[in-house]
């Protein structure tokens, strides 16, 4: 008998579509107690790494980790400091001493590691000591250690009040205390369990861990001694359990949401963007009555990074910089490519939603001011043929073949280089890229978390400045910003360095990403923010 190619596709989705069932089977076993209503699944396609929040760098972890543990102070959904553990706090007159009053009601989750009656304690000031202190240790080699760089010392005064000095102000301070990295952990569960903390993680967060099979299921499950209510005085969360699968593969992902065998998906994949959006960014008709579609403003910058220390005469080269910047339609990009799905990045590297975001005259579509450009260019180098490769990783490939086809027209010969994500990240990190994609996800919502990848003392790979560019005024206008506690003079310099580096063209801006998500119909309390984290202890599922 012969078998078609479409006989062929149709049998293999059959049999992927049977090995999910069996994984989502396999893991609702493990929460079939409790009825359907009351489990979220998700599906993690970026592999989870880590539960310990000392390693809560990539999104998949501190996703996780958000559900598992809490800090001091939290975040709303409008990117608002709210109290957390800390009930409340001051800042003393010369913006260096923090001072944080504890709530007495927080509780570490039940475990064996705790030698009590109850297997577990309550939080104390001493615990934030440790768990700081656990970030400045070389051995725990956290990648969230710079979030102490602006910290003189700190300490438990006693239970319940614990005291943070600064070197020099730091106006975003609080907002950097929301990262996961600052959550609280208990002395004892780290010693008991190692290295293997890292899978049997203790916290104080609305659910408790109960199960992971690496690469093929986690499951976690209501905290009952969890100490945020809602406004009406009922204890949060409401589900029953969390039930997250690791399928790798994104369409297959959106065939078992589109099945409603998963509640929740994450924003958009090129392999299925235009089955489940119209070209204006809206829900396809099919799904308008089983999906609701949830935007907020997302504090990320998508960019093409260009290394400055590369001897290359078109990375050094101001001119042939600006040309790249003005050669391609970012309007076009984001209808066609994106399904409308974010900005265009036409103000800078600051995104909007941040306060020091301006419309700054930066980059539009201007293809004879470059080609006059790449004139110069020729003219300054006497090389004829300018030729340029990007590196991007296969999620951006189209709109990197894209920028590719624009820039040909205006006289650019283009490359697109395509590696893994792993690979693309150690490049980036190590300069070996003349051109690379990248992004910036905000760490906390403040502009100088933007800004800081263009300090000269945050050269990668020990920081963010991947570009590696370097201004002594830049440096003047970063430094000082930092101690400005003036919030309108402060974002006055910060509008002067988003100029600054537009002016220069280290990076080209290709958009300002909006946060889209998708969830079934049943589910409700789901929020969209401008950090894009997932927060479960809302959700209800109808």
């Amino acid at each position: 008998m012969t078998i078609t190619k479409h006989k062929l596709f149709k049998l293999l989705k059959v049999s992927v579509l049977l090995l999910q069932t069996v994984i989502i089977f396999s893991c609702s076993q493990s929460t079939s107690k409790f009825s359907e209503k009351d489990v979220f699944r998700y599906n993690e396609h970026s592999n989870i790494s880590s539960l310990d929040p000392a390693f809560a760098r990539i999104q998949a972890n501190i996703w996780a980790v958000n559900q598992l543990f809490n800090g001091l102070v939290q975040l709303d959904d409008s990117l608002n400091i709210q109290p957390d553990i800390a009930k409340s706090w001051t800042i003393s007159d010369d913006a260096l001493t923090y001072t944080f009053t504890l709530r007495d009601d927080v509780w570490f989750h039940k475990d064996q590691s705790f030698q009590t009656t109850d297997s577990s304690r309550k939080v104390t000031a001493t615990d934030f000591e440790y768990s700081f202190n656990r970030l400045l240790d070389e051995k725990v080699a956290s990648p969230g250690r710079w979030v102490m760089n602006y910290v003189a010392d700190f300490s438990a005064k006693n239970d319940s009040v614990f005291e943070i000095n600064l070197k020099q102000p730091f106006p975003a301070f609080l907002g950097l205390l929301t990262t996961k990295y600052c959550s609280v952990v208990p002395k004892e569960a780290v010693e008991f369990y190692g290295n293997e903390f890292r899978s049997h993680p203790v916290g104080t967060g609305p659910f408790h861990f109960k199960r992971w099979e690496e690469n093929v299921k986690l499951v976690l499950r209501k905290n009952q001694n969890y100490f945020e209510k809602d406004t009406n005085g009922v204890q949060l969360p409401y589900l029953e359990s969390i039930a997250i699968t690791f399928l790798p593969d994104k369409q297959s992902e959106f065939l078992q949401f589109a099945q409603g065998n998963i509640d929740f998906l994450n924003a958009l994949d090129a392999s299925y963007k235009d089955e489940l959006l119209t070209t204006s960014g809206k829900l396809q008709p099919a799904y308008e009555d089983q999906i609701n579609m949830i935007t907020a403003p997302y504090l990320n910058t998508e960019y093409l990074g260009i290394f400055l220390e590369n001897k290359l005469p078109e990375n050094q080269s101001e001119n042939l910089r600006k040309a790249i910047n003005y050669g391609f339609d970012r309007e076009k990009m984001i209808t066609y490519l994106r399904n409308n799905i974010g900005t265009p990045a036409v103000n800078g590297v600051i995104p909007k939603g941040l306060p020091g975001f301006s419309n700054l005259e930066g980059y539009s579509y201007q293809p004879e001011k470059a080609k006059k450009l790449i004139k110069a260019f020729k003219t300054e180098t006497g090389i004829q043929q300018p030729e340029i490769t990007i590196a991007t990783d296969a999620n951006y490939v189209d709109i990197c073949e894209y920028i590719q086809r624009e820039l040909q027209k205006i006289g650019i010969i283009t490359h697109v280089d395509i590696l893994t994500a792993s690979a693309l990240r150690q490049s980036k990190s190590s300069g070996k890229l003349p051109i690379f994609r990248a992004s910036w996800i905000a760490d906390y919502p403040d502009a100088e978390n933007y800004l800081s990848l263009f300090y000269s003392k945050n050269f990668a790979p020990n920081g963010p400045n991947y570009t590696h560019f370097k201004s002594k005024l830049f440096d003047k206008w970063y430094e000082e910003s930092i101690k400005t506690t003036n919030t309108k003079d402060r974002i006055e310099l910060y509008i002067k360095m988003d100029s600054l580096v537009t002016s220069k063209a280290p990076i080209v801006p290709l958009y300002y990403d909006q946060s889209t998500r998708f969830v079934q119909k049943n589910i409700s309390g789901l929020g969209g923010n401008g950090i894009n984290l997932l927060t479960l202890k809302r959700v209800k599922k109808q």
